[in-house]
C-alpha cells in the first residue's frame, strides 16, 4: 500500500515509518518540524517532507494515489487550550478535508487515553463507577484513593473498555475527543473507515516526554527522581515498538466504520516501581515519594486491551518491566521529539 505519516519525524512516527517501509508499503513522510516539539531551525530528516497539515495546497500532491493515512501529528504540551485546538484539532479538520478532495478513504488515528479522563472503580457493595474529582481535604490529609461518596469505602480500579465514557481532564485529551470526534463525522460523510488508537503512554528509545522520560532526565543528571502522592498509582505504559506494531496492523487491516482501540501492556504497574525499576537498572539514587499532588490528577487509569487483540491479533510483546529496564540503561543519545 501507500501510506502517508503525518507527524513523521517524531518520537512515535520514526517508529512507525521504519515499521511501515520494512513490511514493504510505499511510505510518504510529511512532518511540520514545530520549533515547541524538534526544538529549534531542525531540519527534517531524510525521506521526510516539511508539511504542516493544516496546509491543503501542500497536501494535495502527497496524497495522490494514497491508500490510508495514519495520522500521528500532535503538539502533546502547550501553553493553554488554544495551542491544542490550533494544530490538534485544526491540523486534524484540515486534514480530512484534504483527504476527502483526494478521495481517500481510510484513516487510522494516533489517539490516547487521555480520552477517557479518571478511571473505572467499583465498590464493594455497588457496580461500576466513573468518580469525579477527589476532594482537596481528604488530598491534603494523605488520603489518594477514591472513595464511594454514600459509604466512605475505596472504590477499586478495573480496566476501562472503549464503550467508557469519554471525560478528559485536561486541553490535550480534549483536543483528543475533538481528533476523534472529526474522524467520525468525516467517516460519515464519506463513507470512509476510521481506527482509533487510543495508545497508552507510549516510551522507548528516543522518548522524552511524559513520566517516563522525566524519570530518565532526572536520573542522567544525578537526581533521585520524584513520584507524587504515594507512588501507589497504577498504570500502563507501551513500548514504542509495541505501539508502531499496532499502528502497523490497524494500517494492514481494513477494518470497517470507526473503531476505538485501546494500546497498552496489558500488565499494570504503579509510578513508585516505575522509577524505582528505572533507577536500579541504570544505579541511580532511589526514588522519592513525595505526597505532592495536583488536584486534576487521574488516581488510577488502565485499559482493556482485549478489543485491539480481537480485531487487530495485538498483544504487547514487551513488559513495562523489562522496557523500563533497558530505557533506563541505555546509553544517552539525542531523542526524537513528538
Amino acid at each position: 500500500m501507500r501510506v502517508l505519516i503525518t507527524g513523521a519525524a517524531g518520537f512515535l512516527g520514526t517508529h512507525v515509518g521504519k515499521a511501515v517501509s520494512s513490511a514493504g508499503h510505499e511510505l510518504v513522510a510529511v512532518d511540520s518540524m514545530l520549533e515547541a516539539v524538534h526544538g529549534p531551525d531542525a531540519e527534517p530528516p531524510p525521506g521526510v517532507s516539511r508539511v504542516d497539515v493544516r496546509d491543503a495546497d501542500a497536501l494535495a500532491p502527497l496524497l495522490a494515489g494514497v491508500d490510508v493515512v495514519c495520522h500521528l501529528a500532535a503538539v502533546t504540551a502547550g501553553t493553554g487550550p488554544a495551542d491544542f485546538a490550533t494544530h490538534n484539532d485544526l491540523g486534524t479538520a484540515a486534514l480530512l478535508g484534504a483527504m476527502e478532495r483526494a478521495k481517500v478513504r481510510r484513516l487510522v488515528l494516533a489517539s490516547s487515553i487521555t480520552v477517557y479522563g479518571e478511571g473505572r472503580y467499583r465498590s464493594v457493595r455497588g457496580g461500576p463507577f466513573f468518580p469525579g474529582l477527589r476532594r482537596r481535604a481528604d488530598l491534603d490529609r494523605g488520603m489518594f484513593d477514591h472513595r464511594a461518596p454514600r459509604t466512605g469505602d475505596v472504590l477499586t480500579w478495573e480496566p476501562v473498555r472503549e464503550d467508557a465514557p469519554l471525560r478528559p481532564r485536561g486541553s490535550y485529551g480534549a483536543s483528543k475527543v475533538a481528533q476523534e470526534n472529526y474522524a467520525f463525522a468525516w467517516g460519515l460523510h464519506v463513507g470512509g473507515a476510521v481506527t482509533a488508537l487510543r495508545l497508552h503512554q507510549v516510551y522507548g528509545d528516543g522518548a522524552r516526554a511524559g513520566m517516563v522520560g522525566q524519570v530518565r532526565a532526572a536520573l542522567d543528571e544525578g537526581r533521585a527522581p520524584h513520584v507524587f502522592e504515594d507512588g501507589g498509582q497504577v498504570r500502563d505504559f507501551v513500548h514504542v515498538r509495541d505501539a508502531a506494531a499496532a499502528m502497523l496492523a490497524a494500517i494492514e487491516q481494513a477494518l470497517p466504520g470507526f473503531v476505538p482501540l485501546n494500546i497498552a501492556s496489558g500488565r499494570p504497574i504503579t509510578l513508585w516501581e516505575v522509577a524505582s525499576i528505572m533507577a536500579q537498572a541504570c544505579g541511580g539514587p532511589a526514588p522519592v515519594v513525595t505526597g505532592q499532588y495536583r488536584i486534576g490528577d487521574v488516581r488510577h487509569f488502565v485499559a482493556d486491551p482485549e478489543r485491539s487483540r480481537r480485531t487487530l491479533g495485538f498483544t504487547a510483546v514487551v513488559p513495562p518491566r523489562q522496557g523500563l529496564a533497558e530505557f533506563a540503561a541505555a546509553p544517552v543519545r539525542a531523542a526524537a521529539a513528538g
